[in-house]
């Protein structure tokens, strides 16, 4: 899935860790870790708010675009 791709890609050049990410957007470690494997996907309110603490679009994220 292109979501779990380019969230791993973002996470990783944003150098922040799951916990971090995890309190931003006020869900659970577990949460953002599913996310990272492709368990399961945010929900629209959820990805909003990754995409803001992030600083990356959601047409990004969901492989719409190839622009941040």
């Amino acid at each position: 899935m292109e979501f779990t791709k380019r969230f791993n890609e973002v996470l990783k050049e944003s150098g922040k860790s799951q916990v971090e990410i995890a309190k931003a957007v006020n869900v659970s470690k577990q949460c953002v870790n599913d996310y990272k494997t492709g368990k399961s996907v945010p929900s629209l309110g959820t990805l909003y708010l990754l995409c803001q603490y992030l600083e990356v679009s959601a047409d990004y994220l969901l492989g719409l675009t190839d622009e941040y």
